[in-house]
Parts: C-alpha cells; structure tokens; sequence
C-alpha cells in the first residue's frame, strides 16, 4: 500500500504533515476500527477536514492501483 501511495505524492507541494506511512495507518484504523474521522484525527495530531483528505486520498490511489479491492458501498445486511 505504502508503494503504491507513493508513486502519487507530489514532489513540488509543501511536505505532508504525515508521513506515507502514517497516512496509511490513518486510513487503516479509520475503515478498521469503524472510529470517527475526529477520534482517528486526534490520534494523530491532525485536523478532522485534513484526516478527511487523507482517507479519501489513500481510497482513490489504492482503487487506482487495481491492486484493491475497495468497496464504495457497503453490502446491505
């Protein structure tokens, strides 16, 4: 996962204030551990809407890669 988020991090923008790994991490324990973006966001020492970004970032370059297998929906129970 951490291979393919790289090879879609921009070089010229201003450095992440995690890093790839930790990003990855971040997404993990968010679809994981079913918490919320703010108690995902507090434990790494970001902000809710930059947590946000970072989920959903991961999401598309993971679907991206064909590597994943990464629902959109939920199966209905």
């Amino acid at each position: 996962m951490v291979e393919q988020l790289k090879k879609h991090i921009a070089t010229k923008d201003r450095p992440p204030k995690l890093s790839v790994e930790d990003q990855v991490l971040l997404s993990l324990s968010y679809w994981r551990e079913c918490r919320t973006l703010f108690h995902v966001a507090t434990s790494y020492g970001v902000s809710e809407p930059t947590a946000s970004r970072i989920v959903r970032h991961v999401e598309d370059c993971l679907i991206q890669s064909n590597l994943f297998n990464l629902p959109k929906e939920f199966a209905q129970r």
